[in-house]
């Protein structure tokens, strides 16, 4: 097989991937040496392989598997996936929380080093936690340095900034309050901000979060710069709330810490418009950029 820049699957077979896919590739219409479709076939004139497999579950993670074969040797640069149903994959006997989950374990088997940045513009998000309830949240000072330290290097190696600028959210309200709200702050992630400066990595104690995103929503919505290059949040909806209000048709979900690049749009299967032709294609067109772009 020939070398690409990226592979897009087209996701979950009854979802509007397959659909988003096409609309994004008939606007941004990427050299066709550059793109391979992994999935189903789709109206467009580029290479595809077709991944012949009824079961919906196992057909998306399948094609999740195969992307990574590609990149593991080389073929590929970077990954596109179109978004696929957590519950079919589960159904099928695989037991992840998600893509990111799936990629991770094709991966990486003994080290979890995947990382979920969501991008838009100068605006990044990463989150320390993914896929879990809030009562199961578990913060460690390794894990906050080891995960922060992977998007550090991320914005220095891909974005060329020198000295990154990350803004860290606290767990509780209002920062703990001195311990009063909570002590993850006194115990975790004060120490994990003082191990990373130490490191050299330019990082502010933990803020609270309601205060931070007031002013990066401000900032966003008047098209200033944002002060930070990266702001890191707890769990999954103290940084997807604000960031998806924001931005939801152009936010990109970003997987770093991996040999390759995966985007992902921010949109999931949609099963109640798919086959209508109305999916919105602008963050699988930005996540198709973007995977072109790093890689």
């Amino acid at each position: 097989m020939k070398n690409y820049r990226i592979a897009i699957t087209t996701g979950d077979k009854l979802g509007i991937g397959k659909e988003i896919v096409q609309k994004a590739l008939s606007i941004i219409k990427p050299d066709r040496k550059d793109v391979l479709i992994v999935g189903e076939k789709i109206d467009a004139n580029y290479d595809h392989y077709l991944i012949e497999e009824e079961n919906n579950g196992v057909f998306c993670y399948k094609s999740l598997e195969f992307v990574c074969e590609l990149a593991k040797k080389g073929i590929i640069k970077g990954i596109v996936t179109a978004p696929v149903s957590k519950l079919e994959l589960n159904r099928a006997g695989y037991n992840f929380l998600g893509q990111t989950e799936v990629i991770e374990g094709l991966f990486e088997k003994n080290e979890k080093k995947a990382q979920m940045l969501f991008i838009a513009g100068d605006l990044k998000v990463l989150l320390l936690t993914r896929h879990c309830a809030l009562k199961d949240i578990d913060l460690t000072i390794e894990d906050v340095v080891f995960r922060i330290e992977i998007l550090n290097s991320f914005l220095y190696e891909k974005y060329r900034i020198k000295n990154p600028k990350i803004a860290l959210c606290a767990l509780n309200p209002h920062a703990g309050e001195g311990g009063i709200l909570g002590k993850e702050e006194i115990e975790i992630l004060n120490p994990a901000a003082q191990l990373l400066r130490q490191k050299g990595i330019n990082i502010t104690n933990p803020l609270s979060a309601d205060g931070l995103f007031s002013k990066v929503g401000k900032l966003y919505l008047n098209k200033e710069k944002q002060d930070y290059d990266a702001i890191v949040s707890c769990y999954h909806d103290q940084g997807l709330c604000p960031l998806k209000a924001l931005c939801f048709d152009s936010a990109v979900n970003t997987t770093i810490g991996l040999d390759v690049i995966r985007t992902s749009p921010s949109s999931g299967t949609a099963y109640d418009i798919a086959n209508k032709g109305i999916a919105d294609p602008r963050s699988m067109v930005e996540a198709i950029n973007l995977a072109l772009s790093l890689s």
